[in-house]
């Protein structure tokens, strides 16, 4: 079985605290609202939105796949960093047998910050690394923090 990753880095304006809240940690309620046309509906089912706790995304046609469901398996609200797994929907089952993904926001001089993305993977045997859908997954990240920092943006006061 062949592994792999990838890594992005992305420049925000947004503050790192504001940006890790917005669009990692509270991603399942804000993404119906601002990007309706890509995420119908997210929430936590199981648990408390702590490390353990498992959050369900629901996607619209516009994604090959119908949902995801992914674990925080690590969070440091101090310094705006998290991991999670996904362990189910998506590729799971179908190209993939793992895939986790690491968030680092680390504040900007100046203001602002910069995320550093890292997710790795585990293909299923017979399955073969498509870079086409690595770059689809970096767009999709990429997509996710822009909106979250637009919304940020027009509303100063969200998130603090």
């Amino acid at each position: 079985m062949a592994s792999g990753s990838w890594t992005l880095e992305i420049d925000s304006s947004v503050e790192a605290s504001r940006l890790f809240k917005a669009a990692v940690l509270d991603w399942h309620s804000l993404a119906p609202k601002i990007a309706p046309e890509i995420v119908v509906s997210g929430a936590v089912i199981e648990g408390e939105g702590s490390v353990g706790a498992v959050r369900q995304l629901n996607f619209s046609p516009a994604l090959p796949f119908g949902y995801v469901k992914e674990r925080l398996d690590f969070v440091d609200m101090d310094k705006f960093e998290c991991k999670q797994t996904l362990v189910e929907g998506g590729h799971i089952g179908s190209k993939l047998e793992t895939a986790t993904t690491h968030f680092k926001f680390q504040p900007a001089t100046g203001g602002g910050c910069v995320l550093k993305v890292v997710t790795t993977y585990k293909l299923l045997p017979g399955a073969e690394d498509d870079q086409g859908e690595t770059m689809k997954s970096k767009e999709t990240v990429t997509g996710i923090i822009k909106a979250a920092e637009a919304y940020l943006l027009a509303n100063p006061d969200a998130y603090l």
